[in-house]
């Protein structure tokens, strides 16, 4: 008896083990196609924000970055809960559902927050994946998209760059500092309602049980302009609007944001360096990293 237990356990175990590694090995992307409708923004707008607090979500914010393009920015417990697992996990706490009018079709998506809690190497995965089931079940789910023909496994994307030499999550943009959280969280407020670098506010989540808060900011003013940057390379039949906001992240008394070359990569995977069909390429936008960083270090109070 004691050795089919054993036998047993040692089963069980093989097939978590094997379980785990195919879901580790899972292909990933970071927009999913909720459905698609047509008519007025604004009426497909309110049906989107009734089905997310419906479904127990906040509504923190939300913009429109061009013509034709709203995004509503939300989180809900268990977002803000996963995002306290991690240091430096602000960033997922605020994930967003975009509508962009596409010829005569309202495209509605959102982001996935399994791929960004990889992304951002959130520790407590059980509860982002209980609130993207949440909004599955909220909102649809037709396709999922936003990596072409690259594939991208939970494991690539805890340890994901661009290319040799580029940034990873954990080489962010220093944007300021200060001698508490309380003095960081105050310049930023003030930074955005004074339009620092041409950046505002569009939302602002405080992560439980941490000296931390995330900012999500709309950027209007030259390379770093959010339409300047979209115009050039959101160019695909399913369009990368949630993508928008950028963050601002207050830890402690520092103030970063996640480095351009990683931001707008992990949101655009499979984008060519210098050639493409469209004329999508990084190389189209390649004064906007700098351009980011000095906007959001205005906004930040920081010295550029």
């Amino acid at each position: 008896m004691l050795s089919m237990l054993r036998k047993a356990l040692v089963a069980g175990l093989l097939f978590v083990s094997t379980a785990g590694l195919a879901l580790a090995d899972e292909a990933l992307k970071p927009f999913i196609l909720a459905y698609t409708t047509s008519g007025d923004m604004n009426a497909a707008a309110a049906e989107v924000k009734q089905k997310l607090t419906g479904a127990g979500f906040q509504i923190v914010g939300e913009y429109s970055p061009y013509a034709g393009a709203l995004v509503i920015a939300f989180t809900n417990d268990a977002l803000k809960k996963a995002a306290a697992s991690t240091d430096d996990g602000g960033y997922v706490a605020g994930q967003r559902v975009s509508l962009t009018k596409v010829g005569d079709q309202i495209q509605v998506a959102y982001t996935n927050p399994i791929y960004y809690g990889n992304a951002y190497r959130i520790a407590d995965m059980n509860d982002i994946q209980a609130a993207a089931k949440q909004l599955e079940a909220a909102l649809g789910k037709q396709l999922e998209y936003g990596t072409g023909d690259k594939k991208l496994s939970a494991k690539d994307l805890r340890k994901y760059h661009y290319m040799f030499g580029m940034e990873y999550f954990d080489d962010p943009s220093e944007l300021a500092s200060y001698d508490s959280y309380e003095e960081a969280v105050a310049a930023v407020e003030e930074g955005l309602k004074n339009a620092r670098g041409g950046v505002t506010k569009v939302y602002r989540i405080d992560i439980p049980g941490r000296k931390e808060t995330v900012f999500g900011v709309a950027m209007k003013e030259g390379c770093s302009g959010d339409e300047y940057i979209m115009s050039r390379i959101d160019k695909g039949k399913y369009r990368h609007t949630a993508h928008l906001p950028y963050e601002i992240l207050v830890s402690g008394g520092d103030v970063y944001a996640l480095y351009a070359r990683f931001r707008i990569a992990i949101d655009w995977p499979h984008l060519p360096m210098i050639q493409s069909a469209t004329g999508a390429t990084f190389f189209s936008i390649m004064c906007a990293p700098n351009a980011i960083e000095e906007a959001l270090t205005k906004a930040a109070g920081g010295d550029i």
